[in-house]
């Protein structure tokens, strides 16, 4: 099953890439899960997604935590919090 991940922000920047598709094994099931499985997949991809604290993830446009699950997610956004001013 191939995902959308769009980056935003800082995120963005630290990826290198706005957006790319990816194809998890299925043993990836929730939105933490991903995470992993990225950053295990580069140097570059671990230290842009270290600070997992940092990070916030909407699927398929809405808003979820770490512990969501992702079948049947066609777009994964990972971004940093959003602050006003």
């Amino acid at each position: 099953m191939a995902i959308d991940i769009l980056y935003f922000a800082w995120v963005r920047e630290a990826m290198g890439t706005g957006a790319e598709r990816v194809a998890p094994p299925a043993e990836v099931a929730t939105m933490g899960q991903l995470v992993e499985w990225l950053a295990a997949r580069s140097d570059i991809a671990a230290a842009a997604l270290a600070d997992r604290a940092r990070l916030r993830f909407a699927v398929d446009q809405q808003f979820v935590e770490g512990d969501a699950l992702i079948a049947g997610a066609r777009e994964i956004a990972i971004f940093p919090p959003v602050t006003g001013g």
